[in-house]
């Protein structure tokens, strides 16, 4: 099953953003994940809208945290997103005439409704200042030259 990277890809970015003492550019936070500065202000387009970043233009312009990472959950970044897709099995097309197709979503359909609730319940109780906690303890055990614990 394909993977949306999204809200990885955007929690990435809002990190290297607290962590950065100056607003980032958009190629600067594509250079961090490897990406196209097009699909960095695409994706932070929808942030702004969100009031979890600010823009700014000119020399010395870029985009910062609008909101202190301890004020910003993970849910408020998934919506902010505009709540992609969490799960999808399913016909490739929903007027599929075939009924195999339709029921295979219907037999899975609840199970994915119960972790796509689960999910956004723990999306709620993490913040970015929690993911922010995490690194710093990884980079910590880095640099002392250990595994961190997982």
């Amino acid at each position: 099953m394909k993977r949306n990277s999204q809200l990885a890809a955007s929690l990435h970015a809002l990190i290297h953003m607290a962590e950065h003492d100056a607003p980032m550019t958009s190629e600067e936070l594509a250079r961090c994940f490897d990406t196209n500065p097009v699909v960095v202000r695409r994706t932070m387009a929808g942030l702004r809208e969100a009031g979890i970043v600010a823009s700014g233009g000119g020399r010395g312009g870029g985009w910062t945290l609008k909101r202190a990472p301890a004020d910003i959950r993970l849910l408020d970044v998934y919506r902010g997103l505009g709540e992609p897709t969490l799960f999808h099995v399913g016909p490739r097309e929903a007027s599929s005439p075939c009924l195999i197709d339709h029921a295979v979503v219907d037999a899975m359909a609840p199970a994915f409704d119960e972790a796509e609730a689960l999910l956004l319940k723990r999306l709620a109780a993490i913040t970015l200042a929690d993911v922010a906690a995490e690194y710093h303890a990884r980079a910590a055990c880095v640099k002392k030259g250990k595994r961190h614990a997982t």
